[in-house]
Order: C-alpha cells, then structure tokens, then sequence
C-alpha cells in the first residue's frame, strides 16, 4: 500500500532522470496530472498524457534534456508529507534559486507553481520544489 503518491511520483520522475531514460509510468490521479501539468507549464518536461485503462489510468510523463542531453531537472523534492504538512501564505511564496526553480503549491484554484500563486494572490501547500 503506497501512502504518499506524491513522493512516489517525484521518486520516479527523479529515478528516470539520473538514469536518462526519455519517459516514466505511473498510475494516474487528479493530483499527479495537475503537478505534471506545472512541470510542463514551467519547461522542466517535455509532455505528459494520459492512458484510459481498468482498471486505473496511466500517466506518461515524457522527460526533457538539454541539446548535449544535460538534465533539465536537476532537484526535485518532496516539501509537505502526509506527517509534516507544509504551508505557505501569499507573501511567503519567496522565488526558489532566485527565479531559476519552482514550488508546486496545492491551492484552491488547483494546482500551480508559486508564480502563478502570487501573480493570483493565493497561498497553500507547498508540494514539491523543482530546479
């Protein structure tokens, strides 16, 4: 049984990415397509779809080098466990690596990078932290 489907999506992306491999599978859910959605929206993947199937969905997230193939993603971390729930305000959202990085952050508008949440003025749990 797997409790924490977050870290478990990061772990693969983070695997997948030392090793080189071009994608990665995992079991899809409203929460992952969102945070791989982020990633796209912010240029640390190349793309992402998803797979109808029973009896759950499959996300394929297709990972992005560089023109040498140097990693796109060179951290991404787990910030808010199922144990320790990590919380931000608006103005707390402060820019990771000044600008160069990302916070996914779970906000009630969905989910966004800490970008967007200050441009909208909305604070919430900080997810993942991506550079």
């Amino acid at each position: 049984m797997m409790t924490d489907p977050i870290a478990d999506m990061l772990t693969r992306i983070r695997n997948a990415n030392l090793i080189g491999n071009e994608s990665v599978a995992m079991p899809a859910s409203r929460m992952r397509v969102g945070i791989a959605n982020v990633l796209k929206d912010e240029g640390f993947i190349e793309n992402y779809s998803v797979e109808e199937g029973k009896p759950s969905s499959t996300l394929t997230v297709d990972l992005r080098y560089g023109v040498d193939g140097e990693k796109v993603i060179r951290s991404i971390q787990r910030v808010s466990t199922p144990g320790c729930r990590v919380y931000a305000g608006q103005r707390e959202l402060k820019p990771v690596l000044r600008g160069q990085g990302i916070h996914v952050v779970s906000t009630p508008r969905g989910v966004i990078s800490d970008r967007k949440a200050r441009e909208l003025g909305v604070g919430g749990e900080l997810l993942a932290e991506v550079y």
